[in-house]
Order: C-alpha cells, then structure tokens, then sequence
C-alpha cells in the first residue's frame, strides 16, 4: 500500500525575504486560503492570488467548504489571477516549489511528520540567509515570449 500523499502550498511574495511554506494532508487550496486570508495577510486589504488553473482552485470549491457568508468573505478578500495552460513557470510559487523539491524533498519522505519537520528546517534556513524571490518577468517581456496568447494591438 502507497504511503499517503501530502501536499505542498507556498505562499510567495515578491522580494520579500520571508517566505511561507505548508504540508498538508488536505489537497484541496481552500485548506489554505482562510489561513492566508486571517492569519499571514490580515492587515491586507485585497490579496493578490496567483495560481494554476487546477479546477478545485476556484471560489466555488470555498462554498463547498464553508457556510455562505464565510465563503463570500474569503471570496472577496482575494483578487483571482490564473497562469496560462502550460504557464505554470510564470508563477513565482511554481518556481519556489522547485526548489524546495530539488534541495529538500529528493528522495521520498515516508511519512508527513519527517516532510514537515524537514520543510521547516529548509525554510528557516531560506529565511535565515533572506532568500527572495526577485521576479524580473515584466508585462513586455510576456508579449514577446507568450506572444500566441495575446491579441496584436
């Protein structure tokens, strides 16, 4: 029998030097978003969500998980953004999960514990050296390289 699977979620902020990285059992993002919204960015007025077009990452799936007026306000604190189908290198978490995958999850982990343990070793130390992610992709340099997605102006 395959031992459980876990997922990663990486909370990113650009040039920021302290990052946010959680393992759960939960695969679903919802587990996730009422976390960011109360507890990492409380004080934020709208928080600027980028992600993949995996389809429980939706608003939708917040109602399924929360009563009516939880998941409205959950809905509203976020401003929904999706990376392009086959875009998923344009998402600063994207990139962050590679690395945490090449430096800390190579070999397999057996058990959820040890993967928790060893991801926050991983991460205090990116934070103790003020690891950041310094995202230089602008909006002309997606026009020549994704030039199929946008419209000729």
């Amino acid at each position: 029998m395959a031992p459980p699977a876990c997922s990663c979620y990486c909370p990113t902020r650009r040039l920021a030097t302290r990052q946010g990285h959680r393992a759960t059992h939960d695969h679903r993002l919802r587990a996730v978003l009422q976390e960011l919204s109360d507890i990492h960015f409380a004080e934020a007025e709208k928080i600027v969500l980028v992600q993949d077009n995996l389809n429980t990452h939706n608003p939708a799936s917040l109602y399924e998980a929360y009563t009516a007026s939880e998941a409205r306000r959950l809905v509203e604190r976020f401003e929904w953004h999706y990376t392009p189908k086959h875009g998923s290198w344009l998402n600063m978490a994207e990139s962050e999960l590679a690395i945490l995958s090449r430096q800390c999850l190579d070999p397999r982990i057996p058990d959820r514990r040890n993967l928790e343990r060893q991801v926050a070793a991983w991460l205090r130390d990116r934070n103790i050296h003020n690891v950041k992610a310094d995202w230089r992709f602008t909006a002309a340099d997606a026009r020549i390289k994704l030039k199929s997605l946008y419209r000729a102006l």
